[in-house]
């Protein structure tokens, strides 16, 4: 129990800190997106570049990792949608969001850190896998749901090939997926990173997890749990508890590794990300719920997380 609080609690005590630091107006709010522009275009990127470059990937199938995590994904989407449709009698749009808010992990700011520290390089790998397709599979998972929502509702439709093009160039754009495919260049040919350059990129490297967290925790202050508080809890319930554990479920029928397992597992276990609230902002539906569990899923993390944990065996 003792590795469980040494591992876990200071992740959160590092939002905490980021929290308490806007919220005594110690530093501004708007501070935070200095930070985190410095974690997603310089940090994470050499973080996941190391990550990638030193990796062992013999037994990291990438299929099934996906097949395991993306399962999970798909349950816990489906189960918030139709209790948002049924239950709480929202529209179709809106459901597809709120289903959003359900499984869209915090993978990049609090899975990496997270993974890193508590199951160590090789649960990282499989996270790794995951983060280089999930942002384009999530979004285009939301935008064709919605727009099929609309359809059913009379709504206006958007243009695909201008929805293609916009993801296909956030992808390509996007720093993080160019430090994997960086990485992955270095494992290729088997290029060592040493010398000065070794020791830039691991000092950067080790900077991007802490910030990170703080980040989030400044982030923070600008959610609010507000809204209908039998939904929101029930989509935290689903994103902290059903959404790893079916990934847990698929994963261990698949036989994937220890490590493996873990990495996915507790990305799947991470809060939900502000791109939730994002999109939600985007689509112009949902954003109530998606900020309540943006901020619900981070206080409760705490527990749920150390709970996986614990089940992990870390």
């Amino acid at each position: 129990m003792y590795e469980i609080f040494n591992n876990v609690v200071p992740i959160f005590s590092l939002i905490l800190i980021g929290w308490l630091a806007v919220r005594t107006r110690y530093m501004s709010a708007d501070q935070a997106g200095v930070l985190t522009s410095f974690v997603f275009k310089i940090g994470l990127p050499l973080l996941l570049l190391r990550t990638i470059a030193s990796a062992d990937f013999h037994n990291a199938g990438p299929f099934k990792i996906w097949l395991s995590y993306f399962g999970g994904v798909a349950i816990a989407w489906t189960a918030a949608a139709l209790v948002s449709r049924l239950v709480f009698h929202r529209d179709r749009a809106a459901a597809v969001i709120i289903g959003l808010s359900g499984t869209f992990s915090n993978i990049a700011l609090l899975g990496i850190p997270l993974v890193s520290h508590v199951a160590g390089d090789a649960a990282l790998v499989a996270l790794s896998l995951v983060l280089a397709i999930h942002m384009p599979v999530m979004m285009v998972t939301a935008t064709v749901l919605v727009e099929r929502a609309k359809t059913h509702e009379g709504g206006a439709i958007s243009n695909p090939l201008k929805v293609f093009i916009t993801v296909a160039y956030n992808l390509a754009t996007s720093p993080i997926v160019i430090g994997l495919a960086a990485g992955a260049l270095i494992h290729l040919f088997n290029v060592p990173i040493t010398g000065p350059v070794g020791t830039v990129i691991n000092m950067l490297a080790g900077m991007a997890a802490p910030v990170a967290l703080v980040a989030i925790g400044m982030t923070l202050t600008q959610y609010k749990v507000a809204g209908n508080v039998g939904l929101f809890s029930t989509i935290t319930f689903i994103k902290l508890l059903l959404m790893p554990g079916s990934v847990f479920v698929i994963a261990s029928a698949l036989g994937l590794s220890q490590p493996t397992i873990a990495g996915i597992v507790l990305a799947a276990a991470a809060p939900t990300g502000v791109n939730a609230f994002v999109l939600a902002n985007q689509f112009g539906t949902g954003k109530n719920v998606a900020a309540s569990t943006i901020t619900l899923t981070t206080a409760l993390g705490v527990l749920t997380v150390s709970v996986w944990v614990l089940l992990l065996g870390y």
